[in-house]
């Protein structure tokens, strides 16, 4: 299984929700890959916001090596499942789809608590770090649905 996450910029919420399943998928020795994009390039390079990097540092999580990049047409095609953080990022990824082979592979990650009800992960990102710890607990349960479900398919 391989998920990509994506956000806006690929400084906050994409590369949390990374590091979060990333360290979920070591934690229970599941094979699985996960990477993470944005759609504005103002960022590419670059490391998580700090803030990012130190939410989740206090819970034993390193994401301080992801760097932000954009996401690509051929990510439909490297990924099984793409998960996006709210409309804006599901409008862009959807736009760039070329087929129903690629739509059907994008979804909100919200939906992994409330199925179907498209709920929005919010931008931390011009908030102070309460927001960076809400967009945390939000991902962790969200991640911890995938990883119950990677594991149901093995």
């Amino acid at each position: 299984m391989k998920i990509l996450m994506v956000c806006m910029g690929n400084i906050c919420r994409s590369p949390m929700a990374e590091g979060i399943l990333r360290h979920k998928i070591k934690t229970k020795n599941i094979e699985a890959e996960v990477d993470s994009a944005g759609f504005e390039p103002y960022h590419e390079g670059d490391p998580p916001d700090r803030r990012a990097i130190a939410t989740l540092r206090k819970r034993g999580i390193d994401i301080s090596d992801i760097r932000s990049r954009v996401f690509q047409l051929i990510d439909f095609d490297k990924f099984d499942k793409i998960f996006v953080m709210d409309r804006i990022n599901h409008a862009d990824v959807m736009a760039m789809s070329r087929n129903e082979k690629d739509s059907e592979k994008v979804d909100f990650i919200m939906n992994k608590i409330h199925p179907e009800q498209n709920r929005e992960v919010p931008d931390p990102y011009f908030g102070d770090h309460d927001g960076f710890e809400k967009v945390f607990s939000m991902l962790d349960n969200a991640c911890q649905v995938i990883i119950t479900e990677i594991q149901d398919i093995k």
